[in-house]
């Protein structure tokens, strides 16, 4: 009977120990960088000649540079980058677009459609973007949402998907208008037409690179001419068109097409409340950079904007190229597993494990930047743990700015020491 108890308590001491054992302490933040290996180089801001612009890496969105750029302003046809990419998102090229006595009101510049004739969304997408005309923005908008104002709202949604933060579009076409918008405390209010020079260089990454139409428009936008004809329905034919007696050449305004062996996109833009406008990407070595310039002159002064993207695009290429985060440094500290179940049914035993995290990333930076990785987790945990267990989160910081946040995760299943696991570690005691 002595020998009986004697079993009991200790089993429930062993069980006692584990489940009382000290609370979890979690380690300091581990810091593990590579130091900058130049000094600086930066554009001064009278070097630009933009009231706003921004020069971002279009694959993270991280801005390189930036002037103004998140300063609120009228935009002016660089908007219609964001109505092309909802047109070709939303519907076939093979739609056909009646033309609205609306559409056919708008100001110049015009492809000078008619109210009643139709044509081919494809082909207005190039009058779009070559030539900006204001009426077929109009016509693609009334065609893709059934009006002006749902389409705006359309803009202003993939706006906010996109990750803008500071844009309010009214107008297909970028002509200056304003509407009512409500406010975060719920007020309303009339807002002008307008972006940032930020929000517009994530659209033009979001085009080039991320949109299920980048390729179409990639096409388009660096067409250098168009033709192509008005359409009428065919007689006897239900749903068919055949060409028009109206033909349209349209030619590619992006001088920067030109300028550029590595120019990718392009799109202009000018109201004398905007000034002269413009939103581009380039492609070099891998790397994809946009620019996006917003009151960058008035007349006479329509090549600034040339002179500010060739600036900016040069100071980009000539200073940043990508690391690998793997090449770095950072060492993980390892992981008390309390109450994990072992084999040899000790419960001195410990277990320690080495956490793990998914490094492998590129970042484009420049050699003065410094990149440091904040690791957050832990000292002990208990079991049970399941492989892949998330037990803590590894920051990946650029200039001090937030970048990238990765999960740090063990990658071993361990089992708990559960009432069958002590019974048989206080058996092994009693009986060995």
């Amino acid at each position: 009977m002595r020998a009986f108890l004697g079993f009991v308590l200790s089993l429930f001491l062993a069980c006692a120990l584990s489940f009382f054992r000290g609370s979890e302490s979690f380690a300091e933040p581990v810091r593990a960088a590579e130091e900058a290996s130049a000094e600086p180089v930066t554009i001064a801001d009278n070097e630009i000649y933009a009231q706003s612009a921004v020069l971002m890496d279009a694959v993270s969105g991280r801005v390189l540079y930036q002037k103004a750029g998140e300063e609120f302003r009228s935009n002016a046809s660089t908007t219609k980058i964001l109505t092309c990419i909802l047109a070709l998102e939303n519907c076939s090229q093979d739609d056909f677009v009646a033309v609205s006595e609306y559409a056919a009101s708008m100001p110049d510049v015009q492809l000078n459609m008619n109210a009643g004739e139709y044509y081919r969304l494809g082909d207005l997408l190039y009058s779009l973007m070559l030539e900006s005309h204001n009426d077929t923005a109009v016509a693609i908008a009334e065609h893709v949402a059934g009006s002006v104002e749902n389409f705006a709202a359309l803009m202003n949604e993939k706006a906010a998907q996109i990750g803008c933060t500071d844009s309010f579009f009214v107008t297909p076409n970028g002509l200056d208008a304003t509407a009512a918008c409500t406010a975060q405390d719920g007020s309303v209010q009339e807002r002008g037409h307008g972006t940032t020079a930020r929000d517009l260089a994530l659209i033009m990454s979001y085009c080039v690179l991320r949109s299920p139409q980048k390729d179409a428009f990639l096409e388009i936008t660096r067409t250098p001419s168009y033709s192509f004809c008005s359409k009428v329905p065919a007689e006897g034919n239900a749903g068919g068109y055949t060409d028009g007696g109206r033909s349209f050449s349209c030619t590619n305004h992006n001088a920067y097409l030109q300028m550029d062996g590595d120019a990718l996109s392009g799109k202009t833009g000018f109201t004398s409340a905007a000034g002269y406008c413009y939103v581009g990407a380039v492609q070099s070595e891998g790397r994809t950079f946009t620019v996006a310039l917003l009151a960058c002159g008035w007349p006479n002064n329509r090549d600034y904007k040339w002179r500010d993207c060739g600036t900016l695009f040069t100071y980009a290429k000539n200073y940043y190229r990508y690391r690998s985060l793997d090449a770095m440094p950072i060492t993980f500290r390892q992981v008390e597993v309390t109450r994990a179940a072992n084999n040899a049914f000790s419960l001195e035993e410990q277990t320690f494990v080495t956490p793990q995290s998914d490094f492998s990333m590129n970042l484009l930076v420049a050699d003065w930047e410094q990149i440091d990785v904040t690791l957050q987790y832990p000292a002990s945990i208990a079991a049970p743990l399941e492989n892949g267990a998330v037990i803590g989160d590894a920051q990946v910081l650029i200039g001090g700015t937030p970048y990238a946040d990765r999960e740090i995760v063990l990658e071993e299943k361990i089992a708990v020491r559960d009432l069958p696991w002590y019974f048989c570690a206080v058996l092994k005691k009693w009986l060995i």
